[in-house]
């Protein structure tokens, strides 16, 4: 594999959700990054879904929480909140919604291949 480096401020792709938020998504030889923003009130099964086209988010993410609140909620009901500095692993199977009154923002380090993008 070749040494690469882009600028995720300088995307390859950017993926606006239905409403409050995007992914914007960075392509390297070794897979697919994003930066993911979802403003206050975004939620997926109503920004994310009618593009997805699933009952529940089917990407595997893993990710480093930059700033602002995300609650998971899994098929299963097993649940978790990440706020910043967290890092996560979200299995396909799951719906998420920011918490609080600022965007959460994170970086997705595997999940973002086929994000808000026609199943």
């Amino acid at each position: 594999m070749p040494l690469e480096a882009k600028n995720v401020d300088s995307p390859d792709e950017r993926r606006d959700f239905v409403d409050k938020g995007h992914a914007d998504i960075v392509n390297l030889e070794a897979g697919t990054f994003g930066r993911g923003t979802f403003a206050p009130g975004w939620k997926w099964s109503e920004h994310v879904k009618p593009i997805a086209g699933t009952d529940s988010c089917q990407s595997h993410h893993r990710g480093y929480v930059v700033s602002g609140r995300m609650k998971v909620v899994m098929d299963d009901g097993s649940e978790v909140e990440v706020g910043p500095g967290d890092i996560f692993d979200m299995p396909p199977g799951h719906d998420a919604w920011t918490v609080g009154d600022d965007p959460c923002v994170l970086v997705d380090f595997q999940g973002f291949g086929g994000y808000a993008k026609p199943s």
